[in-house]
């Protein structure tokens, strides 16, 4: 396919391991058992990405408690009532906050490629957290012994060996889940706090050569949990070319979902540079109707008209079920829409003559 296409993390896990998850919590059911139910979840959703024949397969983050939180599991420095993330449906997400340092993560996106490595040879994306993400655990109020800025050098350091581990481990591509981004405006809209996320993932990025550069990516959303955004109402011109900023070779950007898709791809046109591609979400994971190939189809001549082929790709516009409990979107709805943006992409390679 001369148009790749690439899936951006998340797919719901199977209704077995949704109420393994449950057991677990509660205690009912053992760490083996509920590791079991993930390997057997992982190995499925990489068969049934392989047979939709999809360019780049993921693991669906099957083993992840969410895309954002998955390196804090076992961090005892934590409490809870953190910076809270409001959904439109009235619906919220709570991070929790750091209580004491030295910040350190405890699980490293590397151990779930490694985990998919073992039933697939195609190539395969990681997703993994953007450090601005978990910048936000540090709380209001200074923690005694551990100030804000050794915090922050802590959090680049684990971020850095995060992404660095994916790419020794083989990663195709290693995808920072930035959602945040959008979502800082509706925070502060005077732009200061998405400034200090720009230059919090440079620091990070810039310890990347050009070579590495052009196996990362950045993925953008206004959130998708439960079927619904955070940030949907915050306007994409004042996030667009700040995000651009970032250094790194891909981007992922929602779309599909957009009232003005062609608005924002003029926004994107005026960005553009030549050493990086964009991926535009050609897939709604919130519409509950499975789009047509041929919608796909044009959804991705429209983004030809103002990015050069060359530098374009498609993407879904959001994971499918960023949080493991999130069980709003069926597993095979999930399968289907993805079914569609790989022959979709497909048409519109053949329609443009490539």
């Amino acid at each position: 396919m001369s148009i790749p296409t690439e899936p951006i993390g998340s797919i719901p896990r199977p209704r077995a391991l949704q109420q393994a998850l449950g057991e677990h919590a509660q205690g009912q059911l053992g760490h083996d058992e509920l590791t079991k139910l993930q390997e057997q979840a992982t190995a499925d959703t990489l068969a049934r990405l392989q047979a939709l024949d999809c360019p780049v397969l993921t693991d669906g983050e099957q083993a992840k408690p969410s895309f954002a939180t998955y390196p804090l599991a076992g961090l005892a420095t934590l409490a809870p009532h953190g910076v809270t993330i409001p959904f439109a449906d009235g619906h919220v997400r709570q991070l929790p906050h750091l209580t004491e340092g030295p910040f350190r993560y405890q699980v490293h996106a590397e151990s779930y490629l490694r985990d998919a490595r073992r039933h697939t040879d195609r190539p395969l994306k990681q997703a993994v957290i953007a450090p601005s993400a978990l910048s936000l655990l540090y709380p209001a109020e200074p923690i005694e012994g551990y100030s804000r800025e050794a915090f922050l050098r802590d959090l680049a350091d684990e971020a850095e060996a995060d992404i660095r581990g994916c790419l020794e481990a083989g990663a195709h591509v290693v995808q920072l889940d930035f959602t945040e981004g959008r979502l800082s405006l509706k925070l502060d809209p005077s732009g200061a706090l998405l400034d200090d996320f720009i230059a919090l993932n440079n620091e990070v990025l810039g310890r990347f050569g050009e070579a590495e550069r052009a196996r990362l990516g950045v993925h953008t959303c206004p959130g998708g949990d439960q079927d619904s955004p955070h940030s949907l109402d915050v306007d994409y011109a004042g996030l667009l070319p700040k995000l651009f900023q970032l250094k790194v070779g891909n981007f992922y950007i929602q779309l599909a979902s957009e009232s003005d898709p062609e608005r924002v791809l003029r926004i994107i046109a005026d960005q553009l540079r030549p050493d990086i591609r964009v991926f535009v979400g050609v897939i709604d994971p919130i519409d509950p109707r499975v789009e047509t190939p041929q919608e796909v189809r044009d959804r991705v001549l429209l983004a030809a008209r103002h990015i050069p082929v060359a530098q374009l790709g498609t993407c879904d516009d959001c994971g499918f079920a960023p949080f493991a409990d999130d069980t709003s979107t069926s597993r095979d709805l999930a399968f289907a829409k993805i079914e569609a943006r790989v022959r979709g992409t497909a048409l519109a390679a053949e329609a443009l003559g490539l």
